[in-house]
């Protein structure tokens, strides 16, 4: 008999969602198509995607998060009814799931309470919210209750946190609205800037997923595109290598190194050498960008191990907390 206990990492660009027993049931792109018309909703998740950069002018497919926080409520509670509905058939259960919801380490109480009323409204009995870097600690096998010093960087579309943890809370902490959509928005500028070519989001996703780097290649990745010519207005194919991409994603990959930076100067003597000794984790899909590791190890001078199944890092962890949860209530 499978849990309906819910852990969901509501992310800018992909929604996980964690049953205990199954794993990982749900992974789809947090996208949203909706006729503007009549204000129906069309297509969620993958199916919404394809239509990203291609739909017809009624018809416009959005992200209801930007930066890791809900910019469109409903359009949220849509989706996520939808996502609960579609993980609760994978599973045979029709009744209502306890759900815990992760949200970055920077967002207000009144943002926390949009995800909590979202997800209540979506169809979950009851909600717990975490922060992110607990939960990507959980799901990456870190024992945060021990007093000991552990940094996590977690890296996906919207948002990098990045943490010191000891004794089962964040002792230091950071986030930046810098992640993964800046990657390919980066991506966007330097295409249009140095090739004069025009290209959409899943074109830069796919260059960054392909011959990305935030560290020099030992060989030289390429990758053609086509885009269109901002000169001709006409359809063009380039050849992209990997040192396109390392200048092109400079910038963005320094504001994450200078807050990992900032995050150790202020992290306590005792922790900070924990961290020196053990290095730090990284978690989320963002952080699977090459050489990323190798840069903070050049840069900063300390180890970084990139966690098993990273992308999932964060729903393993949220899927563990409401389990966790949901024990130490029937115990009192």
């Amino acid at each position: 008999m499978f849990s309906e206990d819910m852990g969901i990492d509501l992310g800018t660009a992909n929604t996980l969602v964690y049953i205990k027993g199954k794993g990982i049931v749900l992974e789809e792109p947090s996208v949203v198509a909706v006729d503007k018309t009549n204000s129906s909703i069309i297509a969620v998740g993958h199916d919404a995607r394809k239509m990203l950069g291609r739909t017809p002018g009624n018809i416009v497919a959005v992200r209801p998060l930007r930066h890791g926080v809900i910019s469109d409520y409903e359009i949220t509670e849509q989706m996520l009814k939808y996502f609960i509905k579609k993980a609760s058939r994978r599973i045979g259960t029709m009744r209502k799931p306890r759900v815990s919801v992760c949200v970055p380490t920077s967002v207000t109480e009144v943002e926390k309470r949009a995800v909590e009323d979202a997800a209540k409204s979506a169809g979950a009995r009851q909600v717990f919210i975490i922060e992110e870097t607990i939960a990507a600690a959980i799901g990456a096998g870190i024992d945060i209750s021990r007093p000991r010093g552990s940094m996590i960087v977690d890296m996906g579309g919207g948002t990098t946190d990045v943490a010191v943890i000891s004794l089962g809370g964040c002792v230091v902490n950071a986030s930046i609205k810098t992640a993964g959509d800046d990657f390919d928005e980066a991506i966007i500028r330097f295409m249009r800037k140095r090739h004069n070519l025009l290209i959409g989001e899943r074109t830069a996703e796919e260059l960054k997923i392909n011959v990305g780097a935030a560290f020099k290649r030992q060989g030289d990745a390429r990758m053609e595109i086509r885009g269109r010519n901002l000169v001709t207005g006409l359809p063009r194919t380039i050849s992209v290598s990997s040192d396109d991409m390392l200048e092109a994603l400079k910038e963005p990959v320094a504001a994450i190194m200078e807050t990992i930076h900032s995050v150790l100067e202020k992290t306590p003597p005792e922790l900070a050498s924990d961290i020196a000794d053990r290095g730090l984790v990284m978690t989320g899909g963002s952080a699977l960008l090459y050489g990323l590791d190798k840069l903070i190890k050049h840069t900063i001078g300390i180890d970084a191990v990139i966690a098993e199944s990273a992308a999932s890092c964060v729903a393993l962890g949220t899927g563990r907390y409401v389990e966790f949860m949901g024990t130490d209530k029937k115990k009192r």
